[in-house]
């Protein structure tokens, strides 16, 4: 991972920039970080500097992995809260995500099965959407 740090009306201490790896690391779970393709770029900062309350820290973590990418922003009262309110937000993005690849996935392979099993007829309850991918393999294999 090829990860790029930007403090904005702050200084970045060695305590908030562990704080900060600690929640990323965390992110193994859904994202390969050793994969040199993903950058992750992380910009920590003060949205104000005459406000002395309320949310006036803020976090901003972006994403690439190839042509995906995911943004979170997250403003809170201190830095570290900040980092927490936005790692939830970028897994959740990231897992959303991981869950629509999956699902479309799983409907091509069933109908690939359903379409082995039980021919054309069986794809009849799939609806109209699924038949009419299947109408030009249809030409292809008559050919």
């Amino acid at each position: 991972m090829r990860l790029t740090i930007k403090a904005t009306g702050i200084k970045l201490t060695d305590d908030v920039r562990d704080y900060l790896n600690k929640k990323l690391l965390t992110l193994e779970k859904y994202i390969n970080l050793e994969d040199p393709s993903v950058l992750t770029s992380v910009e920590l900062g003060r949205s104000t500097k005459h406000h002395q309350s309320g949310d006036i820290f803020y976090a901003e973590i972006s994403i690439y992995r190839g042509k995906e990418m995911w943004r979170s922003v997250a403003n809170d009262l201190s830095l570290n809260a900040a980092i927490d309110s936005m790692h939830d937000e970028i897994a959740r993005v990231v897992t959303e995500g991981k869950g629509k690849k999956l699902s479309l996935a799983r409907r091509g392979g069933l109908a690939a099965k359903e379409l082995m099993r039980y021919g054309y007829e069986g794809l009849e309850y799939m609806g109209q959407p699924a038949r009419a991918g299947w109408k030009y393999v249809r030409r292809l294999w008559k050919k």
